[in-house]
């Protein structure tokens, strides 16, 4: 089994950062895509940015140039920077992986449990 687990949420002040970072364990042959979504109050989870095993990365339109998502291959670990933080913001922050357990399986979907950021205005 694959586990991804998201730390580094909290409250911030508008206009203020946060980092978030999501470690996966458990039997990883590699990771594909990585990548963060989030989930405000009465709303669906939407997409916030995704990064390759190659380091390429995509942005929601509502983030860009505020957010830097990274990640670190030999630790398995996604990382999102959130500069300039809006209330907006406020939502919880899941963490996705894309997994393979061997080199001959396909890769199946992995989601963190969420980590909570609060944005005050």
């Amino acid at each position: 089994q694959v586990q991804l687990v998201e730390s580094g949420g909290g409250l911030v002040q508008a206009g203020g950062s946060l980092g978030l970072s999501c470690a996966a364990s458990g039997s990883i042959f590699s990771i594909d895509a990585m990548a963060w979504y989030r989930q405000a109050p009465g709303k669906q989870r939407e997409w916030v940015a995704s990064v390759t095993s190659v380091g390429s990365t995509n942005y929601v339109d509502a983030v860009k140039g505020r957010f830097t998502i990274s990640r670190d291959n030999a630790k398995n670990t996604v990382f999102l920077q959130m500069n300039s933080l809006k209330p907006e913001d406020t939502a919880v922050y899941y963490c996705y992986a894309h997994v393979l357990r061997t080199s001959a399986m396909a890769g199946v979907d992995y989601w963190g449990k969420g980590t909570l950021v609060t944005v005050s205005s």
